[in-house]
Formats: C-alpha cells, structure tokens, sequence
C-alpha cells in the first residue's frame, strides 16, 4: 500500500501480515504499550472485531477512497460485518452532526428573539421618556397660567406635594427599567439550562459522542442489560482519579467486569476516555506451540506475562517486551485471561494443582484457557476445580504444528465458558485463521483426539508407502510427484514427504506427542466401545519409532520405524 498522510482519528484500511486490508480507525495506544521502532506507525482498532494493532504507514490507505476498491476484493461474511460496522458509525457520527448543527440554529433563533425583545424594550422606554417631557411641559405652562394656584400648592406641606407627584413617578424609566428586568433574567435563566441540558446530552460537533464508537458502544453493553441507562450504570462502577501526569483517567473500580466481560481498550478517541480496562494476558508454557502463540500475541499489542518451567525460555520474550511471572499462580493472580499450553495429561494437572500452582492464583472472574491436548476426563476435572473456586474455563486444543504457531495459522476448537470463548477473541484471531466453539467442557478434547488420530494415522500411511516403494525399486520422488497432482495432495503430505527425502527430522511437531495423542484416542473409542483398529496399527508404530530413539523428532520420523 501507498504512503499516505494521515492523523488522530481517521478511518483507513489496514493491512497487517497475510491478512486482507480491514476497515480501521487510527486512535490513541494504551499508555503501557509501546510503539515499535523503525518505520512511522500508527496504532490502529479494527471494526467487527476486537483487534487492535500497530501498523506501519505504508499499509495503511485512507478509508472512502479505497472504500469499492476493498469490497471488490474481499467477499467474507466477517469482512462484510466490519464495513457494516464503519456504515453504522458513520450514519451515528452525521446523526449527532446534524442535532448539534440544529441545535445551533435553534439558539441563534433565541439570541435573535432576545435581541428583538431588548429593542423593544428600549424603544418603549425612549417613548416613556418623551411622554414624561410632555407632562413636564405642560405641568410649566400651568404654573406659569395659574399663579394663585402655585400660590395655594406652595401653601402645602413638602409630603402633600410628594403624594400629588407619585404618579408621575410610576412612569420613570429606574421604575421601568427593574419591571423589564425581571422577565428579561428568567428568559435568560432558561436559556443557561436549556445550554447546560443541550451540552450534557446532546453533544455538538467538538464534543465526545459516547455512542459513536461500536467498541466503546459494546464495552458499556456487556456491563448492563439496560441500554438507556448504561452511561449512568457504568459510572457507578468507576472511579475518577488523578495520574501522575495530572491529566484525569477513568478505571475500573474493579479489574473484573461484573458480568465477566473482559473487553480489550484503548483510549477511545470517540468518547475521550482513557483506558477503563486493558486485557493482561498471561501464558504458561512455552514449547513448541506455546512460543508461537506469545510471539504473536506481543505482535497484535497483548500484554503478556509469561512463564515456563525452564525459565530460559523466557528470556526471548522479555526482550520482546513480554514480563516473566515467577510461578504459575503469580501469573493467574496477575492476569485477567491466562492461557497454558503443556505436554500431557500429567503436565496439565500438575500446572493447576501442584505447588504454586494456577488454582492458588484463581479468584472470582479470573480466566483460565487451557490450549493443552488432553482426554475429556482430565479437562473436565480441570474444569471443576477452577470454576469451584470461582474462576471461569475454557478448553481450547489447538490443531497445527510449530510452523503454523509461528504463522498465526493454528486451528483452535474450543469448549466450555461460551462468554469467555468471546473474551478470547483477539487472542484467538492474533494465534489462529479460525475456530470453532463446541459446546461444554470435554468436546473440544474429543473432537481434537478424533483430528490427531486420522492425521497420526495418514503419517504413518506415508512412512509405509515411501517405504514400499522404496524396497520395490520405485522412486520414491516420482510418488511424491504422484501423490502431490492427485486428490491427497496438501501442505502436510509434501512437507512430511520432503523431510523423508532429505533426512531431515528436525521437530516441527513431536513424534512423542502424537503417540500420546493416538493413544488417547483409541482410549476414547474404548470408552464408547468404539473400534480404532487403524490408530491402534499406528500407534504401535509410533512406539516402535520410540523405541528406536526417535520421540524428539518430528512426527515424521516415524519412517524410521519401518527401515530398522
């Protein structure tokens, strides 16, 4: 995309990564975020979604001119919902221009009508005072006709004279002067409160429109079933305080939304305000998959306290500006979402209810995601004692491998907490292309089980096909080639072949783990009384491979098992 000059406020498309450009608005970062260095950015909030990022200047195009342009190229449902979403604000943003633009006009009418009335009034008090003149004339020439009546009047006491002259003092302009007054201050006093009305709840152009932005708009939605009142009713949970700089914030009075909604928040440029609420992430377990997901999740503008049994690994991602939690439980008391990502059944329970363990850390409203592939049982029982102490779960296995977690390109499946699932969603969209909600707690395990065993299975298909081949004199390259123009054609089986052919085991996704996976899984079909006898033939491959030494490479060396 073009360089292009933009500012505070405007809406752009952006384009980020292998993203298609998305409709946007350039606001203020949260104060703890910082900007990247090198090439100008600026920090952009997407509409539809719940993402927020720093985008460099060259990927970002002013949004009306480019406005067919974008819609020609990206057809999706969710990209269609984020124009929709622009539209919407739009329309909002020209209605409050067009009540404040009436709202002037209908006081210049009562400045006009005001100043009509104070010349009128002047105009009645000049007619006054010539119509004093007069009787004053005419009161001379009478003294001056009638001399023995002066004569009689000066006869009489100064207070008689006085009596006589009061109604000639009715007329005086002070007198007239304090009657138009009282009328003039209560037009005036209703105009100040019809003012002061009209600014609190009627924004003009130069003020914060508090419903304008649909972020903002859905953050004050999730605290309240009441709409109209919603501006009144979050208030009542926020305090005002004074920071450091002197400038004026508004928090959370409490760092949990009363529903459990967790929303992610930047100052919002719409209303003014600071950050109510930031989403702090924390991340327990940094293997494979783990490392990917953080890395990404720092990319989108997460802040993220991470921990992992070999605290080395951290290291990478302090530089990168993530914060090191010294136990699983310091992370949990910290965070708001906390997701953990281990090896097996035993790691998972292990990391929740072992020695400052994540339960230690689980409070009221705290979140916990647990992205480990494991059987129903262990989830289930992990579910229990996390919402026993008030904490809320979510299962989210994720289907990939480490080149994927790197990409951001992970499938996540996700059960339990359907209000948390929405939570996650930044998250989700900052480590995955897509995932599925599956119901309560225990499906997504299954369902994960089910797609680790067909793809454990095919890999052990491949290993015995290439070896096949191979012992029959046929090229296994021409197979290879075969295979890649058929209907088995994918990423997965080139990439496992082509490892094969170059001898390079090098782990993208543990050959250990997809053992343990194919073993859950024929234990799942035990369960229902299921047969899985062609995962049960895998399986016993995987553990002959293992047996050859072969549980720290990658899935793929299970071709090993049928050369040996």
């Amino acid at each position: 995309m073009a360089t292009v000059s933009l500012r505070l406020g405007d809406l752009v498309w952006g384009k980020l990564g292998r993203y298609p450009p998305w409709p946007g608005k350039i606001v203020n970062p949260p104060k703890d975020l910082k900007k990247p260095r090198g090439k100008k950015c600026f920090f952009v909030k997407f509409f539809g979604t719940e993402d927020h990022a720093w985008i460099k200047v060259e990927q970002l195009k002013p949004y009306h001119p480019h406005k067919e342009e974008m819609i020609k190229i990206n057809k999706g449902k969710r990209f269609q919902q984020a124009v929709d979403a622009v539209e919407e604000f739009l329309k909002k943003a020209k209605s409050k221009d067009q009540s404040s633009h009436n709202s002037a006009e209908e006081k210049n009418r009562r400045n006009s009508s005001e100043e009509r009335s104070k010349q009128n009034s002047g105009d009645e008090k000049r007619k006054a005072g010539l119509s004093e003149g007069k009787v004053r004339k005419n009161m001379g020439e009478g003294k001056k006709r009638v001399s023995s009546a002066s004569a009689e009047r000066g006869s009489k006491s100064p207070l008689k004279r006085a009596q006589e002259q009061s109604p000639r003092k009715r007329g005086r302009p002070p007198k007239d002067e304090k009657d138009l007054t009282i009328p003039e201050s209560s037009t005036v006093k209703g105009m100040v409160a019809g003012t002061m009305a009209g600014f609190k709840w009627q924004p003009s152009v130069s003020e914060p429109v508090k419903d304008g932005d649909p972020h903002f708009h859905h953050f004050l939605l999730s605290q309240t079933e009441k709409p109209a009142v919603c501006y009144q009713a979050i208030t009542k949970k926020l305090k005002v305080c004074e920071e450091e700089t002197g400038s004026t914030s508004i928090q959370a009075a409490d760092s949990t939304a009363v529903n459990g909604s967790i929303t992610p928040t930047d100052k919002n440029e719409i209303t003014g305000l600071t950050p109510i609420h930031v989403k702090r992430i924390g991340f327990l377990g940094l293997g494979l998959m783990g490392s990917g997901i953080v890395s990404n999740l720092l990319k989108m503008g997460h802040t993220v306290t991470v921990w992992n049994r070999t605290a080395e690994k951290c290291d990478l991602f302090i530089q990168e500006g993530a914060r090191l939690g010294r136990t699983p439980a310091e992370v949990v008391s910290t965070c708001d979402i906390t997701f953990a990502c281990v090896s097996d059944p035993k790691a998972a329970k292990d990391l929740v209810l072992g020695p400052s363990g994540v339960l230690q850390g689980i409070r009221p409203g705290k979140c916990y995601v647990d992205m480990s592939t494991v059987d129903a049982d262990t989830v289930t029982e992990l579910a229990q004692v996390i919402v026993s102490r008030g904490g809320r779960f979510l299962e989210a296995p994720v289907s990939g491998n480490q080149q994927l977690s790197n990409d951001g390109m992970l499938v996540i499946l996700a059960a339990g907490d359907r209000g948390l699932y929405e939570d996650c969603s930044s998250c989700f969209q900052a480590m995955g292309k897509t995932s599925f909600f599956l119901g309560e707690v225990g499906n997504a395990a299954k369902m994960m089980l089910i797609v680790n065993m067909v793809q454990g299975s095919f890999m052990a298909t491949i290993a015995e096909g290439l070896t096949l081949a191979q012992v029959t004199g046929q090229s296994q390259q021409t197979l290879l080639d075969i295979l890649n123009q058929g209907q088995l054609a994918s990423i997965f089986l080139d990439q496992k072949c082509q490892n094969i052919l170059q001898g390079n085991f090098k782990p993208d996704f543990y050959l250990k783990y997809i053992q343990k996976d194919l073993r859950l899984a024929i234990a799942l079909g035990d369960s229902v009384n299921h047969p899985t006898p062609m995962a049960a033939a895998a399986n016993e491959v995987y553990k002959r491979a293992k047996a050859l030494d072969q549980s720290d490479n990658d899935m793929s060396a299970v071709y090993r098992a049928y050369i040996h």
